[in-house]
Formats: C-alpha cells, structure tokens, sequence
C-alpha cells in the first residue's frame, strides 16, 4: 500500500487526544451527576441517561475520525503499468559572469537579480529541458540541458562573478557555446536565452548569430542594468574600490541595447528589457517559450496506482450516521421495564374497566 499524501498520516496522532478527550467529558458528566445526587439515587433521578449510547457515540465519532483521516491521506494498492510520454522544449540560458554584472544599478546586483529571476523562471516550466551556459572572456557549460530543475538550481546556485577565470565578455562565444548544449538536434524545438548588459570585447557576435539562424535557433535576449550606466564595485584586502582601466580612470559600464537588439533580429526572436522583479522572463515565457514546438523528450514505464480512498470514506460515513441514530436516552419502555411488544399488546376489558 501507498499513500497520495502520507504527510496527513501524521493527524493519525491527534486520534489519541480526541479520545482521551471525549473519555474526560464522559467522566466529568458522570461526577457531576454524582455531586447532584448520591449513586444509588442516579438510576432514579435520571431514569432517562443511557450511559451506554454515550460511549457507542463517543466511539464511533472516534473511529469516524480515524476513518477521514486515512481518506484525506489517499490510500492506493493494486497497479497496472502505463507508458508516460514527456513532451517539451529545450531551452538554454546563457548567463554573464563578467565583472560588469557586479554593478547596483539593479539591486541587488546585476547577476544576484539574474539569478533570482532564473529560479522564479524554473517554476513555469512544463516538462521542457534546461541547461546553463556561463560567460565571461570564455564560456563553458555549467549545466546540460536536463528535466531536473532541482540540478539546474544547484548549478546556478555555484554562479558567481570570478567562475570563468578569463575576465572580458565574450558574447560571441557565449552563443557559439549555447548551440552546442544543444546536441544537434532540429533548431524548432530549441530557444537560446542571453541575460547579459550587452558588452561584448571578442567581435564575434554576427558570425555567432548568423550560426545561429542558419539552425534555425531563435535567441531571446535580455537587458540588465541601466543605459545611464553605474561603477563597478570591488573588494580589494577588505577595502571597497572601483573598477578602472589600464589608464587608471574608473570604469563605467553600461547597458548596451543596440546590441542585444541586433542578435534577436538576426536570429528572429526578440530583445526583452524590464527593470521589474522577473527583468522580463516571464514574458519572453508566456509570449515566446511556451509557444516553442514541443517532441518528445522521454518515453517511460510508471505505476499507476488504483485510487482506493472511497472504502475509508465510505466506512466513516457509515460510523457518522450510525453515531446520529443512537439515542442517548432510553425509550419508555424499557424505562417502565416493559417491552415495546408488551406496551402494544391490547389490555384485557377488565383491566381497561379498571383503568378506566
């Protein structure tokens, strides 16, 4: 046996203390009666109390209980095997590392905000394949295209600024990089996503993007940081500093839009900036990865388990109206000592004269 949600299981625990509780609240009625009036007097007194249909009610509320429980918990055995088919896209990120992606023009960093933005992406994915691609003056594959999100997250967890050693940004091998994550499979089903601010140091990107049309891959890139520009921050011995060039003057880095513009008009796809939460992933999601072409990713045999839920719900029910048919009183007959058989029966004429 299997259980849907055996975390509920754990309410199984809480059983006990009902119990306990109704025990009590019977045993306290029954010390009240006794403070009324002595013992011997209560048969008397309260001709009525049927001290038993307490305890059969308190005992099927119990069991009523015990009974929703294991329902709510979903109990399942009994299984046939089924083939599942997984049906997706795959959809490669490219990420900057570079030392641009320090700046605070996005808070709290250009990279820490990518990142975040990523993890709230992860979770409108539907069965589509993932992978990471991280650049700077070089880039490699941080992550494979995989359907475990829970590998992906770990990989862009380890991200920082300083992972590719060569410094610089090298958006053409950034490209040239995601399309081979890509395993040469048909370009239809696959979507390349650039977060970068668009500075680029190789002069590569054409080559790359036109590469890139030519399989047929749509890349979809996205703006972070600020057209107006902010510093660089570094940590150097403990001290804050700034960025600066070999001419010592501090270096500025700025968004650079015309760029990112032109690789998503090369390759068809489209150039996303947003200063929001998400930087404009989850719109290039609704409008434009969803829509992607979908094959088939992984073809394999799972149990389906039978759903058998309804027996427990069914029983408890059946304890509930029982519970709400017993009386707590006795009936006049058994009150007088009488049968109900006894109390129908007509009396003789001389005792109906008698009566009379």
């Amino acid at each position: 046996m299997v259980w849907r949600t055996p975390q509920l299981l754990w309410l199984l625990f809480c059983v006990p203390l009902v119990a306990g509780l109704l025990v009590w609240a019977l045993r306290r009625r029954r010390r009240a009666l006794e403070q009324f009036a002595q013992a011997s007097l209560l048969p008397v007194l309260t001709p009525d109390t049927d001290q038993r249909g307490h305890r059969w009610r308190a005992g099927l509320l119990v069991g009523t209980l015990t009974l929703l429980i294991l329902a709510l918990a979903g109990p399942r055995w009994g299984f046939q095997w089924e083939e599942v088919r997984r049906e997706g896209a795959d959809i490669v990120v490219a990420l900057d590392t570079s030392r641009s992606m320090l700046a605070t023009d996005v808070t709290p960093t250009r990279l820490d905000r990518a990142k975040l933005a990523l993890r709230d992406l992860v979770q409108h994915l539907q069965g589509d394949r993932i992978g990471l691609v991280t650049f700077a003056g070089s880039a490699f594959i941080q992550c494979p295209l995989t359907l475990d999100y829970g590998a992906f997250l770990e990989s862009l967890r380890a991200v920082t600024v300083g992972i590719i050693p060569k410094g610089g940004t090298a958006l053409g091998e950034a490209i040239k990089t995601g399309l081979a994550a890509f395993e040469n499979q048909p370009g239809q089903h696959h979507a390349l996503l650039i977060i970068t601010d668009g500075e680029d140091h190789d002069g590569q990107i054409q080559a790359a993007s036109q590469q890139a049309a030519a399989k047929g891959i749509k890349i979809y890139t996205v703006g972070v940081g600020s057209p107006e520009g902010e510093l660089i921050p570094l940590n150097v011995d403990g001290r804050r500093s700034f960025l600066k060039d070999r001419q010592g003057q501090v270096v500025k880095s700025r968004l650079d839009t015309e760029t990112l513009q032109q690789i998503a008009l090369t390759t068809d796809g489209a150039y996303v900036y947003d200063t929001g939460p998400s930087l404009g992933l989850e719109e290039i999601y609704t409008r434009y990865l969803s829509q992607l072409e979908k094959r088939d990713l992984t073809s394999t045999l799972e149990r389906r388990y039978a759903e058998r839920f309804q027996l427990p719900l069914a029983v408890g029910l059946l304890f509930l109206a029982l519970e709400a048919c017993i009386r707590d009183r006795r009936s006049r007959a058994v009150r007088n000592g009488s049968s109900p058989e006894q109390l129908s029966r007509p009396l003789p004429p001389r005792e109906r004269e008698n009566e009379s």
